[in-house]
Order: C-alpha cells, then sequence, then structure tokens
C-alpha cells in the first residue's frame, strides 16, 4: 500500500524545481526592494544633473580609465568617478577636475548607481538592466567601453544589450554586434573605434620598465578561469611537462579565478609550492609579466592581445577548449571573431601536444612569420593607438553636445568622429 504522504520521484523533482526558482526569486526581489529603500534614505545621492560620470567596477580597470581620465583633466572638463574598490589608483591621482568617489560594493554600489543623473555614464560593466544594475531615469545615455580587444561575443549573455552604445577597441568587431541585435530585435546602438585605452596606459609603462633575463626561457601560462579554463582542462599535465624542462615558469590565473577556480588552484599551488623555477603571479597589473615572457601558453583569455599586440612575441593557445554556450558567441552562425584572431596571431595547442610540449615552445619561439600576422591583425583590433582616452572624450562631449540639441535624435555619426 503507498504512503498517502508518498510522492514519486517526478513529482519531487518538478517541487523540488518549484521551491528552489521560488526561493531564488523572492532573494532577489528582497534585494532589489532593500536596494529601493536604502535609495530612498540615502544622503549619498545626488540628484544635480552631471555631464560626465564614469564607473569603475574594481581597481583593475583603472589602466583601461586612466587615460581618460587624464583627457577630462586636460581639458579642464569636469567628470565624477564612480569606484568600487577603496584603494582605487584614482586617489591617489592629482586630479582637480576629476572628482574620485568610492561608491561601495555589491548593493551599497546598486544603491547610487540605479539612481545616477547624469548626460552620459561610461562603464565597462556588463549586464546592464540585467541584474541588479538598473537604467536610471536620470541618465539619457549609457555607453560600454571594452576592456579587451577582439570582440564583442567573448563575454557573457546579453552583458551589452541595454546600452545605448559601444566603443570598440578596432573595426572588425561591429559586424558582431549587428547580428546580436538582430538575432534579439533590440534597436541599434551606436558604436564607434576608440581604441583600447589600456593597452594605451601599457605602451607608457613599457618605456620604463626594465627587466634583466636570466639567461632562461620564461614561459607564462596566462589561462582564463571556468570549467573550460586552461587550469581545469590540462593545468597539472601541463606544468608537469614544463617542469621538467630548463624553464623558468610564470603562471598567472585570471582574477576569476580565486573564486571559479579555487579548488583547482589550491591543488596546484600546494604540489608546485617546492617548485623553484615556478612563480605564480596574481598581481594586478599584468605588464610586469607580460615583459618577463619570452612565450604565452593560454587558452582564450584576452590576455593573447594583450601579450602579441603589445610586444609581439609568440603564443600557444588552446582557444577550441572555449564552450560557447556560456557566451554571446553561441547565437552566433559564424565562427567568433575573436577565435579568427587567436588562429592568426598564436599558434594553436592540442591536448596531445602537452607531452612535447618543449619541442614545440623551441619551434615557435624561432618562427619569424608569426610576427607579420600578428602587425596586420593589431591594425584590425587596435586603432588609435595611445589616442584611445582623446576619441573617448571626443565620444562623450559630442554625444552630450548632440543630445542638447532639441531638434536631434541624439545620433551621432560617429564612424566621422573616428576619423577626425
Amino acid at each position: 500500500m503507498i504512503s498517502p504522504l508518498y510522492i514519486d520521484p517526478g513529482t519531487g523533482s518538478a517541487l523540488f524545481t518549484i521551491i528552489v526558482s521560488t526561493v531564488a526569486a523572492l532573494y532577489f526581489l528582497a534585494g532589489t526592494l532593500w536596494i529601493r529603500l536604502r535609495s530612498l534614505g540615502s544622503k549619498s545621492i545626488k540628484r544635480a544633473k552631471n555631464k560626465y560620470i564614469i564607473y569603475g567596477e574594481d581597481k583593475r580597470y583603472f589602466s583601461l580609465f586612466e587615460p581618460i581620465l587624464d583627457e577630462f583633466e586636460n581639458r579642464e572638463i569636469a567628470v565624477i568617478y564612480l569606484t568600487s574598490s577603496e584603494d582605487d589608483p584614482a586617489f591617489s591621482k592629482k586630479y582637480e577636475f576629476v572628482k574620485s568617489e568610492f561608491i561601495g560594493k555589491g548593493n551599497r554600489a546598486f544603491a547610487r548607481l540605479n539612481y545616477l543623473s547624469a548626460d552620459i555614464v561610461l562603464a565597462t560593466t556588463p549586464s546592464l538592466d540585467i541584474y541588479q544594475w538598473k537604467r536610471s531615469k536620470s541618465v539619457k545615455h549609457y555607453s560600454h567601453i571594452l576592456h579587451t580587444s577582439g570582440g564583442i561575443s567573448r563575454c557573457r549573455h546579453f552583458g551589452f544589450d541595454y546600452y545605448d552604445s559601444i566603443l570598440l577597441t578596432g573595426v572588425a568587431e561591429t559586424a558582431e554586434v549587428r547580428e546580436l541585435e538582430n538575432l534579439r530585435e533590440l534597436p541599434q546602438k551606436e558604436m564607434v573605434a576608440v581604441g583600447c585605452a589600456y593597452l594605451d596606459t601599457y605602451l607608457k609603462k613599457l618605456e620604463c620598465i626594465n627587466i634583466e633575463k636570466n639567461g632562461k626561457t620564461c614561459v607564462l601560462v596566462s589561462p582564463s578561469w571556468g570549467k573550460a579554463g586552461l587550469l581545469a582542462v590540462c593545468g597539472e599535465e601541463l606544468l608537469d611537462n614544463l617542469c621538467n624542462l630548463d624553464y623558468k615558469i610564470i603562471v598567472r590565473p585570471h582574477p576569476q579565478s580565486k573564486t571559479a577556480d579555487k579548488e583547482i588552484l589550491g591543488r596546484l599551488t600546494e604540489k608546485y609550492k617546492n617548485a623553484v623555477d615556478v612563480e605564480w603571479d596574481y598581481n594586478p597589473d599584468n605588464i610586469f609579466s607580460l615583459v618577463k615572457a619570452d612565450i604565452m601558453i593560454s587558452d582564450f583569455s584576452g590576455i593573447i592581445a594583450d601579450y602579441a599586440f603589445l610586444l609581439d612575441r609568440p603564443v600557444l593557445y588552446m582557444g577550441d577548449s572555449m564552450d560557447l554556450k556560456y557566451y554571446d558567441a553561441y547565437w552566433l552562425k559564424n565562427r567568433p571573431v575573436y577565435l579568427k584572431m587567436l588562429s592568426t596571431i598564436a599558434k594553436k595547442l592540442d591536448k596531445n601536444d602537452i607531452s612535447r610540449i618543449g619541442e614545440i615552445i623551441e619551434e615557435t619561439v624561432c618562427d619569424k612569420d608569426m610576427s607579420v600576422l600578428r602587425a596586420k591583425a593589431r591594425e584590425m583590433f587596435w586603432v588609435n593607438r595611445g589616442k584611445a582616452g582623446k576619441f573617448t572624450v571626443d565620444f562623450m562631449v559630442n554625444k552630450v553636445l548632440q543630445m542638447s540639441k532639441p531638434d536631434s535624435s541624439g545620433q551621432l555619426y560617429t564612424e566621422d568622429l573616428a576619423a577626425k
């Protein structure tokens, strides 16, 4: 006899799913209500209209925003820089026209961001109007600036759908944006290739960096994060083989790996803690490891373009490990622009190649033909070298002027702006 309290497995699974979904919905609803209540009672929220606001979610993005803030300062134009890092490098800059302000993290930051008042807000943070960061009715225009070169489809789903404009690093990235807009029936965003501001920052830093070599070939292992990342797929096997060779090895995990790959990182750091030639780099600034390295081994990380474009040095990559279902690239009909770029500037590495990694490294370091291909890709994916700050501020200033005209739709023909 079946007990009246018996629930068959199928029904139980469905009930469990409903309960979990309900709890999750209530959790996010409570978070939203809390943000609104804090916002209503907060004295820190300034309802006065500002022309320009820039938001940096973490201090590691200051290298992206510094050339832009410097340009505002040089033009003597007032701008507010909001940051969620209390120790953001902006606070040590002696700005007069740039006002830097720490707005906290999490709900405290969203309580401020959701009620901004400005003509234009610039950020590199994705998922506007998707999760907790909502568009403010008192902001006329939201502009997203890419913090890595090589295309927008490598980012998480719907990350840029509700921005009004996107500032790109190169001209080869526009087609993917338009394809995603068409698929999702979204209005067309304005796009302009302003350049890559953080690479401009690194260009200046390179002039001041002088690192002495110890004679050994230095291999930089610098992967992305998550289950498809290099450390998860074959990190231990790769490091085992590299440690058997006479190389200096730098392992630079992605910042997100501290959370997403915590177990893997713990196991690997413990295993190689006594390896004399293995160094772990968690410095927020990657330029020092890039300069030290003679060759990079990665997967599909954006740092590949940084290294290849800045230093014109060889890269081995395992880009096919990238699981597209987590990214906007999953929606595209054709192979993502970013993966096409990788196949041009780097040499593909298969998991079966790891057993002879030393031989492959020596062959790749000596291959001079790849330098020509890297130069061509750099022209496509990094325009206006050294001038991204100027072109970004040009866009913001012209956009505000355009929106101030009562008979204007606010559309700015950015192709003409980029050509000036």
